[in-house]
């Protein structure tokens, strides 16, 4: 039996192979791997970095669906299907979407896929696939198996599950809608051993919120601590205000985390019941005492809450060069299916499209709602006017050099690598149409 695993792109620009920004490796699908009997062969193939081979001789085609992605999932299942092979489909999009997911597979897998994947392979064997698996929301006890990985051409950046889930409720959060606002966190063993068999100098340590459970974390902090790895992960603004928690960080090895600061903006923040996240009046000293502990934030806002206009794009830009982050995400907000956003914004009518994952013509960088103080149209392009401009040669020399007394020298040099393509990358993912025609496909 062979298996061939396919994670989509989120589409093509006419005439050019799109290649990612951020070429990571899926984890989920080196899991998977560690969970298939030694007996099955096994391929994957990225479209993000490479031609898919619709041709190769296969029993079961394995997708991992994201709601970017899902357009061109349906597409790519679609060719196989036709060869007569069957395709199973899960991911974040397919547990948000299981209806909708099933109309284009032989069956799905809703929930994380480790505590049914044995049992999916069973029935492929006997050719007896049903048409739905309930999987997990937990974390899992196996070592990714990296292996399916060789040759692909990944960052060098050795990925490292941590936990799964987050305690808040964020309105546009498909993640706290998957994992019901509940956090799951790894045996710190397995944790542990996964880091020492990384081959990559550097490691992101894979959690939707790594100080979630503040004990788990220093303990995890504490564990890592002996093996001098240089590390980034996701975290939270108000970790700040412990001392004992950055510090901890620090001498674990942490170098940048990546904090949602999503607004500035109070009301906005009240409305996407982010409430956690105001530090109004100390917001710049929380900000201060990361830098001065030594570590690096990559700042992420969205832009399109109902107290957004011109001006909350522009301050959010000049806070951000003001702070000299390590680098900064200044996105557009995103209705994702069957979070509190999306319903909130199909009662009140203002989505544009109703499935803009499927919508023909909605290409990536477009809004897929109408904010209320601006045009959809223009709230775009002052999206991607923020990132050009703090990509701008002399922002980044700037923060270049604010970069070398915070981090380490090796973080240094990748500051550099990470920066000076964001330009270039930001207009190389502008309007990439989202999937292919699906004209001949179940609606």
């Amino acid at each position: 039996m062979k298996i061939t695993w396919i994670l989509p792109a989120i589409g093509k620009k006419p005439g050019k192979k799109y290649i990612g920004t951020w070429k990571m490796e899926p984890l989920t699908i080196a899991v998977l791997k560690a969970m298939t009997p030694s007996d099955i062969e096994t391929e994957l193939f990225d479209d993000r970095l490479e031609l898919i081979d619709y041709n190769t001789t296969t029993d079961l085609v394995c997708i991992t669906v994201e709601t970017y992605t899902a357009k061109r999932s349906y597409q790519i299942a679609a060719k196989f299907r036709a060869r007569g092979i069957p395709v199973v489909m899960g991911g974040y999009h397919v547990t948000l979407c299981p209806d909708e997911a099933a109309l284009y597979c032989d069956s799905i897998i809703v929930g994380n896929a480790e505590t049914v994947w044995g049992t999916m392979l069973q029935d492929a064997r006997k050719h007896t696939l049903q048409k739905r698996y309930q999987g997990g929301v937990g974390s899992y006890d196996v070592q990714p198996d990296k292996s399916i990985f060789t040759g692909k051409g990944y960052l060098p950046v050795s990925l490292v599950e941590t936990g799964r889930g987050c305690c808040h409720s964020c309105e546009f959060c498909s993640i706290s809608k998957f994992y019901c606002s509940k956090y799951h966190c790894r045996d710190h063993r397995l944790i542990v051993d996964d880091i020492k068999n990384a081959s990559h100098r550097y490691t992101f340590l894979v959690d939707d919120n790594l100080v979630a459970d503040r004990k788990n974390a220093m303990q995890l902090f504490e564990d890592i601590k002996p093996l001098g790895i240089k590390w980034a992960g996701q975290g939270t603004l108000s970790m700040a205000k412990d001392e004992a928690m950055l510090k901890a960080m620090k001498q674990s090895g942490c170098e940048i985390i990546l904090i949602g600061f999503e607004s500035l903006n109070k009301e906005n923040l009240k409305q996407m019941n982010k409430s956690f996240n105001y530090a109004l009046g100390e917001r710049d000293e929380l900000v201060k005492r990361i830098h001065d502990a030594g570590i690096g934030i990559y700042a992420t806002f969205v832009f399109g809450y109902d107290n957004d206009d011109e001006s909350t794009v522009h301050e959010a830009l000049e806070f951000a060069k003001k702070h000299k982050f390590y680098t900064a995400a200044f996105n557009h907000l995103l209705p994702f299916p069957n979070t509190a956003l999306y319903d909130r914004l199909q009662a009140e009518q203002r989505l544009i499209y109703d499935k803009w994952w499927l919508a023909e013509g909605y290409h990536y960088g477009e809004l897929a709602f109408h904010p209320k103080r601006i045009s959809a149209e223009r709230m775009s392009m002052l999206c991607r006017e923020a990132r050009k401009e703090f990509s701008s040669a002399k922002t980044v020399l700037s923060r270049g050099f604010a970069s070398l007394g915070r981090t380490s020298p090796l973080m240094w040099g990748l500051f550099w690598g990470m920066n000076l393509r964001l330009g270039e990358e930001v207009d190389q993912k502008m309007h990439v149409p989202i999937g292919e025609n699906l004209d001949e496909l179940p609606k």
